[in-house]
Parts: structure tokens; C-alpha cells; sequence
């Protein structure tokens, strides 16, 4: 950090990142000269039977030893160079640039020894070392290509937004969602068929466009922002506990159920979730099932398969199944129901088009319709067209905003159901059955949306949503979905807590936290991930700040923003540090928050009687948080874990059993 600057343009790469890559190459150069060396001193005498070519091949081999420990002590002193400094004291790294300018040009001299080697030969005995050679050379050439900044170009370099419209208004924006948009039509061919494939890559490219221009960053900038945030945010969690700890103040949570759900609805309860949640992810399909039981998935299908389906008359409740109809037997696998109660089934995924199921759950009289999460690439784009839209329901504010993607897949799931009245003659034939919908994560989402549509028909139904998007709806009208949806977390979900709004503040935060550390980015990354795989303590990284309480009072002065003017720090109503000239610029103008009526799931701390005699205790403990609780997107080692369908299941089911087993109740677990 800055990106390195090499030929009059800019690269994705810092002045700070060579300490790995050229130790690398050192060890491998080592054993290189090692060989070539013994290579020559053996066969030095044969290449005299080459005759006339005997120089040329002496020259080879020479000049290759010279120019391999040429290259070995420059690496070295690129390492020395390269190491020196925190990530934001370029200066120190003044020498970088020029040092490997010189490495850059010894590909020359290595390509015209290569090819020398290539025209001759050596007589049949050296054809080994002259293919590492050029191995070796098309390794450079890779390392060159990845790095490669297409608008690194010196006439970006000065650009900077005059528009006062926004962050999507500006030249230097339009370019890089144009690159963006080109990228994904290459990398994603297949989504191009789709419908609205164009669209999602538009604005997709537009996300990404908006989310870092106007800095200097580059990818390992990130990565070492994301260890050192985690690390900052971790202390300061410990003292906010200590804090509240003295001051008897902050949330509280509760291991009791009955206590925590005294004054919720008489539908809203652990029980009816976990009950639900299998209905979620039965969604998923035969993907799930495999993915649950990853040796016996195959055998546990195949009993509720319809062998060559394909050449038999398909039932019509079933869409864009395979032949042999393996989703539907995912379906029944783990929602543990017959054939004649899955209603209606749509495994067609598309842009905006989500797969789900309508299912009769005879044990509490529910029809159930069931939203599947993300599994694709579809999906994933889906979720990324993450922009705030005009959202119209029956009973929400009249203003109401709610993200774009899902709502795309609300009304393509609404077409879906009035085509053939789906809802109407299923309603129709099971009058007393309540509407029920569920859904994870992208589902989850969508679920909320759909009954926010569905509910001046059906005005008691419900919803269990799990892992419930943050980008979902704005804040009015996430609090008319509190009556109706009942929104499970679980720990530290980053799927709660992932928007628009939440990404660009973790992107301020970063930027701070990176120029408030000490240490060179070759320690923060070798800390970071010894402490991410291998558990080891995290002291070297916690005594790594300046001064952690200036971290935003000199943000101006970070080399991280490149052509900003400079930044002054406000704070929030969430009481976040926010650049006010990046509020200015915001991908989203509308902040989204998550939906229903939430219920938050942590595990609990051991007390320390407790670590003492071993003991057990409940497991976990709860309480109903509000949206604005998961507004900021915390580095946290469990963040993805705590967002599998697979681990809400678990949690939930290891509650109820907790309950049961340390309250001495006599109900069984069902009656729980």
C-alpha cells in the first residue's frame, strides 16, 4: 500500500507484498543453482563432444549461474526492502520500485539464454534444464499477469469524481463497471441466458465498482485490514464486556425459554422453528442431503428416487427435476413426509428465480411453502443485486424500500403461483391448514417479502425465517414484518449483518485500522493466519497500534485514499466512525435492515465454578435484539459456521435438549 507504481502504471500490488513471494523464489532458485551447478561440474568435459557447439553450451551454462545468483541476491535485498515499514510508511519502500524494475528486465537476458539453450539442444543431454528454464519463465509471467491492473493505466491515475450525482455517476465508475461487467460475462457464460442475466451483471458491476473506488488499496491490503480489524474488534468486545460487566448495564441474555418467550405470540416458540427449519432445508434438495450424510447421501436417496422418471409420465406438481427426480427425493428425504404431501414442487433456478416447495404438514396443520437459500451462481447474483427498490405491499409504509434482488424473485415466485391458482386450489382443498413459509439465508429473505404480498389474503399466516439477510427492508417496514415473521440468529451469522450500508463501513473501518497499526504487513499476515489455522495467541497483533483512540481523528492523512479530499469523521446514531465525504458518495441511499421479530442465539460463557469441576450447563442463551444490533459486520472466526442451515438445526435442537435435561422436566423433548 500504496499500489506499486512500475512502467507508468499502477499495479495490484503493494511495495510491501514481495516478502513472501521472493523468499519463495529464493528457496526455489537455491535448489535451482544447486542442480545446474552439479549439472555443469559433471558434464563440463561431455559438452566437448558437441563440437562446434561446445562454446555455446559453455556459455549457457555459465551464463545461467550467473544470472540465478544475480537474481538470488537481488531477491534478497527486495525481501530487505520490502519488509521495511508499516503498510502506510511508503517511504521506506522507496527502493522497491526501482529494485525490481532491474529484476523485471533480467527476464531479457534469461529469455535469450532460454532460447539459445532451446535452438541447440546440448546434444540431447541438457533438454531437462532447458524445459525448467522455461517453466521457470512462464512462472514470472504469471505472477505478472495476475498482479496486471487494467485501469492502471497514468491516465486513471489523477481521475477523480466532479459529479456531484453520486459514486455511479463518475467517469472513472463507469469504466471500472464496464471491466467488471465484461468479466462476469466471460467467467459466467452460462448465466448469460438467463432472462435477466444482463441486468444482475450490470448491477453487480456497479457494486463492485462503487465499494473501493477512490482508494488505493490492494487485495492483500484487505486481507491484512481484515486480520488486524478482527483483532481491534476483539479487544474492544472484551472491553465493552468488562464495562457493562461493572456497570451492570448492556443486553441480557437468557438460558430460560419460558422467560424469554413469555410475551411473544403463542406460535412463536423454539419448538415450531427447529419443526420449520427442517421444512427450509428440505429446500435445498438432494444437495443437502449429500452434503449432511457426505458418505451415505447417495444410499439414503435412493429408496425415494423414481428410477428413469425421464421416460414415465412425470407428475405436473414437479418442475425441472432430473430424471430420476432427486431433488423431490431430497425433499421427502428430510422433511420426512410421502410423495402425495409435497403439492408443488420448482427446482427451476434462474436469475432472480428461486427453487421452492409447497408441502401440507399434516402434524400441525400448516401448508408450508419452503424458499430455498443460495446454491448457485444465480443465487449468489441474486443476493448481490443488493440495491435499495420501491417496494408496494398491503399494509407496509408507503415508502417502503427493500432489496432489489429479492423482490426481483418475489414477483417471478408471484407469477410462478398464479399461473395455475397453485395457492388457491391447494387453500381450497385444506381450508383449516394455516399458511406457514420458511426459508434460510436468500430464502429467508424472500419468504418475509412474499408474505408481506401474500398477507391481505392470508392474513395468519406466518413466517420462520433463519439467517435472515441484513439488506432486506427499510426500517418501517421491517417493524410491520414483527407481527408476522419470526427471525432466528445464531451467534456470529455475517449474513445478518451483510449489506451495502454494513460492507462500506467495514471498508472505512479497515482503511483506519490499517493506518493506525506498526507492524509490517509480512508479520500482520504470518500473525494473522498462525492465529486463524493454528491458534496461536494473538499478542504480537494486539500491541501493534499507534494509538488506537486516533485511529479516525487523522484519516486524512492515510495515503489509503487516493485523490479524496480530506476526511472528516462523524459519529453515527450506531455509534460507528464514518467518513462524512464517503457518506457523501454511497452505493446505497437507502439503508435496508433485517426483517421480523428477531431472536438472537449465542453460545454461553462457562462460569468459571463451572471450568473448575467440569460441569455442564445450558449451552447456549437468547434474547430478542432489534435490527439496528446487526448493522455492523464483525471479523469473527465463526461468521460463516454460524450461517449453515446444518448448525441453526443443531443449535436449536441442543436448546430444547438443554432445556429439557437441566430444568429436571418430565416432558419429553417433543412436548418441550
Amino acid at each position: 500500500m500504496p499500489a506499486l507504481r512500475l512502467f507508468g502504471r499502477k499495479w495490484l500490488a503493494a511495495s510491501d507484498d514481495l516478502v513472501f513471494p521472493c523468499v519463495f523464489e529464493i528457496c526455489f532458485r537455491i535448489v535451482w543453482l544447486g542442480l545446474i551447478s552439479c549439472v555443469t561440474s559433471t558434464y563440463w568435459n561431455v559438452t566437448e563432444e558437441c563440437g562446434e557447439d561446445a562454446v555455446p553450451v559453455r556459455i549457457y551454462l555459465v551464463g545461467t549461474i550467473v544470472l540465478i545468483s544475480v537474481n538470488i541476491l537481488l531477491l534478497v535485498i527486495l525481501v530487505n526492502r520490502s519488509a521495511q515499514g508499516s503498510i502506510t510508511e511508503v517511504h521506506k519502500r522507496r527502493l522497491v520500485a526501482p529494485l525490481l524494475v532491474i529484476k523485471i528486465l533480467l527476464i531479457l537476458p534469461e529469455t535469450g539464454l532460454n532460447v539459445l539453450g532451446t535452438m541447440w539442444a546440448f546434444c540431447g543431454t541438457f533438454e531437462s534444464i532447458v524445459l525448467f528454464n522455461w517453466v521457470v519463465f512462464a512462472l514470472i509471467i504469471f505472477g505478472l499477469a495476475i498482479v496486471f491492473d487494467p485501469l492502471g493505466s497514468a491516465k486513471y491515475k489523477n481521475g477523480r469524481d466532479t459529479n456531484d450525482n453520486g459514486p455511479t455517476e463518475s467517469a472513472i465508475h463507469r469504466k471500472v463497471s464496464k471491466l467488471w461487467f465484461r468479466r462476469f460475462r466471460w467467467a459466467f457464460c452460462c448465466l448469460r441466458r438467463d432472462e435477466f442475466g444482463h441486468e444482475a451483471f450490470t448491477q453487480v458491476a456497479s457494486l463492485l465498482s462503487a465499494l473501493f473506488r477512490g482508494t488505493d488499496l490492494v487485495p492483500s491490503d484487505i486481507v491484512a485490514g481484515c486480520v488486524l480489524l478482527r483483532v481491534r474488534q476483539k479487544r474492544e468486545t472484551r472491553e465493552m464486556r468488562r464495562i457493562r460487566m461493572l456497570n451492570d448495564d448492556g443486553p441480557r441474555y437468557s438460558t430460560d425459554i419460558t422467560r424469554v418467550f413469555a410475551t411473544s405470540p403463542a406460535w412463536m416458540t423454539i419448538k415450531n422453528a427447529r419443526h420449520f427449519l427442517r421444512f427450509a432445508l428440505a429446500a435445498y434438495g438432494w444437495p443437502m442431503v449429500c452434503y449432511l450424510n457426505c458418505c451415505t447421501g447417495p444410499y439414503r436417496l435412493i429408496p425415494k428416487m423414481t428410477c428413469c422418471a425421464c421416460f414415465r409420465r412425470k407428475p405436473q406438481i414437479i418442475i425441472d427435476d432430473n430424471c430420476c427426480l432427486c431433488h423431490l427425493a431430497g425433499v421427502r428425504y428430510t422433511s420426512r413426509l410421502r410423495s402425495e404431501d409435497v403439492l408443488h414442487a420448482s427446482f427451476k433456478n434462474h436469475v432472480f428465480e428461486l427453487p421452492f416447495c409447497i408441502m401440507a404438514d399434516h402434524s400441525t396443520k400448516s401448508i408450508v411453502i419452503a424458499i430455498r437459500g443460495s446454491l448457485s451462481m444465480r443465487d449468489v447474483f441474486t443476493d448481490l443485486v443488493a440495491n435499495a427498490e420501491r417496494f408496494d405491499a398491503p399494509g407496509m409504509p408507503p415508502d417502503s424500500s427493500a432489496h432489489r434482488g429479492m423482490v426481483a424473485g418475489v414477483d417471478c415466485m408471484l407469477k410462478r403461483l398464479r399461473e395455475g391458482n397453485i395457492l388457491e386450489r391447494i387453500c381450497a382443498t385444506y381450508p383449516e391448514y394455516t399458511l406457514v413459509l420458511t426459508g434460510h439465508s436468500l430464502g429467508a429473505g424472500v419468504s418475509i417479502l412474499l408474505a408481506a404480498k401474500l398477507r391481505s389474503r392470508f392474513p395468519d399466516l406466518r413466517v420462520y425465517a433463519f439467517a435472515t439477510p441484513a439488506g432486506l427492508l427499510s426500517r418501517e417496514a421491517a417493524r410491520c414484518t414483527e407481527s408476522f415473521a419470526f427471525t432466528i440468529g445464531v451467534g456470529d451469522d455475517f449474513v445478518m449483518r451483510l449489506g451495502v450500508d454494513s460492507i462500506e463501513n467495514l471498508r472505512t473501518s479497515v482503511i483506519e485500522t490499517i493506518r493506525a497499526c506498526k507492524l509490517p504487513k509480512w508479520r500482520i499476515m504470518l500473525n494473522g493466519f498462525g492465529y486463524a489455522l493454528f491458534g496461536v495467541p494473538s499478542r504480537d497483533l494486539e500491541t501493534t497500534w499507534h494509538d488506537v483512540t486516533e485511529i479516525t481523528k487523522k484519516a486524512a492523512q492515510s495515503p489509503l485514499l487516493s485523490g479524496e479530499r480530506p476526511i472528516q469523521t462523524v459519529a453515527t446514531a450506531e455509534g460507528g466512525l464514518l467518513s462524512s465525504e464517503i457518506s457523501l458518495r454511497r452505493f446505497a441511499k437507502t439503508r435496508l435492515y433485517t426483517g421480523g421479530r428477531i431472536l438472537h442465539i449465542v453460545r454461553r460463557k462457562k462460569t468459571e465454578l463451572e471450568k473448575k469441576s467440569n460441569s455442564g450447563g445450558p449451552t447456549y442463551e437468547m434474547r430478542w435484539a432489534t435490527a439496528e444490533d446487526f448493522t455492523e459486520l464483525k471479523v469473527m472466526p465463526r461468521m460463516l459456521l454460524d450461517h449453515l442451515p446444518d448448525n441453526v438445526f443443531k443449535t436449536l435442537t441442543t436448546i430444547l435438549e438443554d432445556q429439557k435435561t437441566h430444568n429436571g422436566s418430565v416432558l419429553s423433548l417433543q412436548e418441550i
